[in-house]
C-alpha cells in the first residue's frame, strides 16, 4: 500500500488541528452539562424524598401522637406513658423514612464519568497521532 501524499502545508495543518480541538472541547464541555444535568436530576429527587420524611415525621409528630396518645389514656395507660410511646413509634417511621433518601443520595455519583472517560480517550488518541 502506497502511503498518501498530504499536499496542506504545516500551518494549514496546524489550523485544522486548531480547529478540530476546539471543536472535540466544545463537545466535551456539552457532554459534561448534560450529564451533570441528568445527576442533578436524580439528585434533587433524592433530596426531595428526605424532604418528604422530615415531613412526614413532623407531620405526624404533630397528629398521630396526639391521636394515639388519647387512646391509649384512654385505655388505662398513664398520659405520659403513652405519649412517650406513640412518639417513639412516629419518629421511627420518619427515621426510616429520611435513612432511605439519605442511603440513595450516599450511591449517587455525581461526578461526569462519561465525560472524563472519553477525555481520557482522546488523550489517548491525540499522543497516537502525535508519534
Amino acid at each position: 500500500m502506497a502511503p498518501v501524499k498530504d499536499d496542506r502545508s504545516l500551518g494549514d495543518l496546524f489550523a485544522e488541528l486548531s480547529r478540530e480541538t476546539s471543536a472535540l472541547v466544545r463537545q466535551e464541555v456539552a457532554l459534561a452539562k448534560t450529564e451533570l444535568s441528568e445527576k442533578a436530576t436524580r439528585v434533587g429527587r433524592n433530596v426531595g424524598y428526605v424532604a418528604m420524611g422530615g415531613a412526614l415525621a413532623y407531620a405526624g409528630v404533630l397528629t398521630i401522637i396526639a391521636a394515639i396518645v388519647i387512646i391509649l389514656a384512654n385505655a388505662g395507660m398513664p398520659s405520659w406513658a403513652s405519649a412517650l410511646l406513640a412518639g417513639v413509634v412516629v419518629l421511627v417511621t420518619g427515621y426510616i423514612f429520611t435513612q432511605k433518601g439519605m442511603a440513595t443520595l450516599g450511591r449517587e455519583q455525581l461526578a461526569p464519568t462519561q465525560t472524563i472517560d472519553t477525555m481520557k480517550e482522546n488523550a489517548q488518541w491525540a499522543k497516537g497521532q502525535m508519534k
